[in-house]
């Protein structure tokens, strides 16, 4: 028997008295697992698919009562998983002996959750309430600029396009004037955060959060120091052919470039320096189509979530972009705010990848307790690993894509993806390491500790006597706690994936090129490979079932070469 059918066999029969040969001790404890499965199911999966729809409304209008309806949501979750009768009894099941190997999974996961809400429910209600006014005040939040609005897209839109570095700083600035108005709210909460983990015997919430998913500090910590080594010097000269292009733009010289130079606020992303225009080929381009044929292609058909999905610009809607499972059954859902650009194909590529590996995908038959993904990381990866085929010629004609002189597009392309690559792993290492110190030390100059690590791991000049919260203007530090590290090591699992798909499937040793069009295989490995195990294995050992090794930086390297 194949080990997905085994796994799925012991899913199927987790609910059934464990067999004779099994010592009566672990009959009873097992017994006791399986009835503390069923009362959790019953209780919280209605709270949770309640949550996850006020959480969807409240994004898409933005308006107080949506708010307050998923703030009360989130509360009446907190407060079940907060109910330490049943942790005590849970604790007391994790620490016996469970045979069925489903059942034991399931109690360990479910250990977690409830660990994370083992605090007064008074200070989870203030930490929610907290959190819930911070992201309104993000998705209402327009730039002011000479009495003109701005969203978020409009100011990328100017960062990308003017050449008139003044109309850049005054953007620039008035994006981030959003750290300012929440940074007060945004310390109390870190300190309502810190005062939860203590109170359950960690140092801080950070290094809470990593526990919860199954990571340590110094798990994250060796593997980015390691990356740091890895790009240093490659993302240096990258840099510097930046640097060249974008001061000539500017008629300015290297050293003369500011923050608001770079074409994302943050530098998180490539600027648009290469020869060819990679938005050129969307200016026209049905984004949705696209995706559909793509992800229909590969045997993965995203017909659902769109039609349930919003997709584009609104008022007091969140400006970013999510896909969300709603109940783990098959409603899944993306938000996005689609623009004609490269950008935004990258994006619902992206997105659409965590669509599929999401409760469509995962056998139902699995526990509700285990049906989603393995890790944030992998699910992080996999999206990333879909998303870079906005950069291939090949791939966007194979589509209906025109693209004018393919050639320089495709070298345009696959620089830009590399100097990506390199970028976003530096700016990673900035979010992971401000984060760490946050939560370690909330009273220290934040606003210095910021543009220490932007200057030393983006290489990025603060801008002269600025003294402002402009760590606070980044949402993930709000919505996303001690996250974004699990963008860069879904990076290292994307390229490890793409390798293995490229090789297991596509017969291809070299990887750099391979792509996916109308080849359904792809979706058949992943649906074997991946989406099987739900989150039935630790992310490390997903990661050996997937791609047949751990966890590494050898297919990211790689990628890295020119």
């Amino acid at each position: 028997m194949s080990f997905k059918a085994a796994i799925l066999r012991g899913a199927l029969t987790m609910w059934m008295v464990v067999g004779a040969a099994t010592s009566v001790s672990s009959q009873d404890v097992g017994t006791q697992a399986q009835e503390f499965v069923r009362e959790h199911e019953r209780k919280i999966q209605p709270l949770q698919i309640a949550s996850a729809r006020a959480w969807w409304t409240a994004n898409i209008t933005g308006q107080d009562e949506d708010f307050a309806a998923k703030e009360e949501a989130e509360n009446k979750i907190n407060e079940a998983l907060s109910d330490k009768q049943q942790f005590n009894r849970l604790k007391q099941i994790q620490a016996g002996k469970i045979a069925d190997p489903v059942l034991r999974r399931t109690i360990d996961v479910l250990y977690l959750q409830y660990l994370d809400k083992q605090v007064d429910p008074a200070l989870l209600r203030r930490m929610t309430a907290k959190a819930n006014a911070i992201e309104k005040a993000f998705n209402v939040f327009r730039a002011q600029v000479k009495g003109k609005s701005l969203t978020d897209g409009e100011v990328r839109q100017v960062l990308q396009k003017s050449k008139d570095s003044q109309e850049r700083q005054a953007v620039w600035e008035a994006s981030k004037r959003v750290g300012a108005e929440v940074e007060n709210e945004l310390k109390d909460l870190v300190r309502l955060r810190n005062e939860a983990a203590t109170g359950l015997g960690f140092p801080d919430y950070h290094a809470l959060q990593l526990h919860l998913t199954e990571l340590t500090q110094a798990q994250v910590l060796k593997i980015f120091d390691e990356l740091d080594e890895l790009t240093r010097q490659p993302f240096d000269r990258a840099k510097s052919r930046i640097d060249e292009k974008l001061a000539a733009s500017y008629a300015l010289k290297p050293q003369q470039l500011m923050p608001w130079h770079y074409h994302d606020p943050f530098f998180q992303e490539a600027p648009a320096v290469y020869e060819a225009d990679l938005d050129q080929p969307f200016a026209d381009a049905d984004i949705q189509r696209i995706c559909r044929e793509f992800y229909a292609g590969i045997g993965l058909p995203i017909d659902d979530v769109l039609a349930k999905s919003d997709l584009y610009e609104k008022r007091g809607k969140s400006p970013h972009a999510f896909c969300t499972d709603i109940d783990r059954a098959g409603d899944v859902r993306v938000l996005g705010n689609i623009r004609p650009t490269e950008y935004w194909m990258s994006t619902m590529l992206h997105e659409l990848g965590h669509s599929v590996y999401s409760s469509k995908n995962i056998p139902a038959e699995l526990p509700w307790a285990l049906r989603s993904d393995a890790h944030t990381l992998c699910t992080e990866g996999l999206a990333m690993m879909f998303e870079r085929f906005s950069k291939s010629a090949e791939w966007l004609r194979a589509y209906g894509v025109e693209v004018t002189e393919p050639e320089k597009f495709s070298a345009s392309a696959a620089e830009m993806r590399r100097d990506r690559l390199l970028i976003f792993s530096r700016w990673a290492q900035v979010m992971f390491r401000f984060e760490k110190e946050l939560y370690r030390d909330p009273s220290q100059d934040l606003n210095k500790l910021w543009w220490d690590l932007v200057e030393k791991y983006q290489g990025v000049r603060r801008p002269p006597e600025r003294n402002a919260p402009d760590y606070a203007s980044k949402i993930h530090v709000v919505s996303a706690p001690a996250y974004y590290h699990n963008y860069l090591l879904g990076q290292l699992f994307a390229c490890q994936l793409h390798a293995s798909i490229a090789k297991e499937v596509l017969n291809r040793s070299d990887a750099a090129d391979a792509i996916y069009t109308r080849e359904a295989r792809v979706g058949k490995y992943l649906r074997e490979k991946l989406f099987s195990q739900g989150a039935l294995r630790s992310w490390n050992d997903v990661t050996r079932y997937a791609t047949g090794s751990e966890l590494n930086a050898k297919a990211f390297a790689a990628e890295l070469q020119d």
